[in-house]
């Protein structure tokens, strides 16, 4: 965690273009959003299903959708170990430390693709899923940032609920 301000208020990050570094800032908020707000969780806090979901759910979606929409956005298919991770989200327990490094390692492997993109490439068409939907270079990172932030937003607020109702 730093005391610097939010990831985007620190300024330009080396070697990423100015236009994708708004995803490298997204998953900075999260690296630190996620310390802070799972920090001291037990893992049956991380279990526990408040409402329909868990943190554990949230955390295994969010690493899991970054690999899956990483890959979509290097033009690539999902293989079957993504398909069964994502059959598998929610169901199989991990503990909140191997929750937690899967998030980084995905990330890690995120910004080494994000790194490749060539900025003029922005617009160039993708696919998503088995129906093969339409997309865009920019929408697949504009979506990859929301979407990562909206299951962020779960566990801070699942953190708060369970730190206030043990």
């Amino acid at each position: 965690m730093s005391d610097l301000p939010e990831p985007w208020l620190r300024g330009p990050i080396e070697g990423v273009h100015p236009l994708i570094m708004p995803l490298f800032f997204s998953f900075a908020q999260v690296r630190e959003d996620l310390a802070r707000h799972t920090a001291g969780l037990s893992d049956e806090q991380v279990w526990r299903v408040v409402g329909k979901t868990s943190i554990g759910f949230h955390l295994q979606h969010l690493s899991g959708s970054v690999d899956r929409l990483s890959t979509y956005l290097a033009g690539g298919s999902l293989t079957d170990q993504q398909l069964q991770q994502l059959r598998d989200e929610g169901k199989v327990r991990q503990t909140l430390p191997e929750l937690l490094a899967a998030i980084e390692a995905t990330i890690e492997r995120t910004e080494d693709r994000l790194r490749a993109i060539d900025p003029t490439n922005l617009y160039q068409g993708r696919t998503v899923g088995r129906q093969a939907l339409p997309t865009t270079v920019i929408g697949l990172l504009v979506h990859l940032s929301e979407h990562t932030q909206r299951h962020l937003g779960q566990v801070v607020t699942l953190s708060q609920v369970l730190r206030h109702d043990p």
